[in-house]
């Protein structure tokens, strides 16, 4: 592998100092590819208008073609937050308009491209804001393969799109995951289930849950690329940690549902729920007699050991 940095004419930043990340990757078989860190792409689905692609200018690398807003990841960012900040770079994206549902990542080893599949959840208007965009366009998902696209996107799109209509969800049993751990959660309920939440919403607004950690592969859906996963996710709290009142989300994913009384009962009909909405849903939860009725519900279950190994550690 080598690192060749842009010749002139080849994309940059449209502001301030150009990033260490920009730079060429070549290949050991003497391709080449963008990014240093790697590179990342926002594929934002609007359900209404389609998916929103680019058209690239001729200079630009495979000039000519239809593919995602994206580019090069800056040192030590993660591939969510590149997707986005390039979206808003190339297209204007406003803050907070797409939530990402999953990620899907091409890795050679010595250099990756992530691809965030996000929901538009505030419709906008794309704006061409940069040198590298000719048109930005809304493309329905049935007429995208009639466009001439850059090599890279038309080879993932069919895996892409295979994925374009799955909805996970996520529930969360806290109350057996907290109590799976002899931390002394037990002198704090309440502080437990706000960590807990907190870990969630930091998984959820970073790198997303592996669905085939601690066997669990194709939780949500499959595909021939490792995917990363932001599931609509709900922590259903009982007993003594229902009295959480001011929790600081650090993600707006999270729902908190407080039973009222069984902490199974709420956990079955938030799947029955969740189900009847489209979503394919998943419960966390290490208790037999939950898990029993969760799959007779139609969820697939996971431990709660499949979740703590995704959390990061408690502050």
């Amino acid at each position: 592998m080598t690192i060749l940095p842009p010749a002139a004419g080849e994309p940059r930043r449209p502001d301030g100092p150009r990033d260490s990340g920009d730079a060429w990757v070549v290949a050991p078989t003497g391709e080449r590819y963008w990014g240093r860190y790697g590179a990342a792409g926002l594929l934002a689905v609007d359900a209404e208008r389609g998916v929103l692609l680019q058209l690239r200018v001729g200079w630009s690398h495979f000039g000519g073609t239809w593919a995602l807003p994206g580019g090069a990841r800056n040192e030590g960012e993660s591939a969510l937050d590149a997707a986005v900040r390039e979206a808003q770079e190339e297209a204007g994206v406003p803050d907070q308009a797409v939530i990402p549902r999953l990620m899907s990542v091409f890795d050679l080893g010595y250099w990756s491209y992530a691809t965030v599949v996000a929901d538009v959840r505030v419709p906008f208007e794309a704006v061409i804001s940069d040198p590298e965009s000719v048109a930005l366009e809304w493309v329905p998902l049935d007429a995208v393969t009639d466009r001439p696209l850059h090599p890279g996107f038309a080879a993932a799109w069919e895996g892409l799109r295979a994925l374009i209509g799955l909805k996970p969800a996520l529930v969360i049993d806290a109350a057996n995951v907290v109590g799976s751990v002899p931390n002394g959660w037990w002198k704090d309920r309440v502080g437990a289930a706000e960590r807990l939440i907190n870990r969630v919403a930091q998984v959820l607004g970073s790198v997303g849950f592996d669905d085939e950690a601690s066997g669990a592969p194709g939780l949500w859906g499959t595909s021939a690329t490792p995917l990363k996963w932001f599931p609509e996710t709900t922590v259903v709290l009982e007993g003594a940690a229902r009295e959480m009142q001011n929790v600081s989300l650090e993600n707006s994913a999270v729902h908190v549902v407080r039973a009222p009384g069984s902490g199974d009962d709420a956990i079955v009909e938030e799947v029955q729920r969740l189900i009847a909405a489209g979503y394919a849903t998943a419960v966390v939860t290490s208790d037999r007699a939950l898990r029993a009725r969760a799959e007779s519900a139609g969820a697939r279950v996971v431990s709660a050991r499949w979740l703590l190994q995704q959390l990061p550690d408690e502050a």
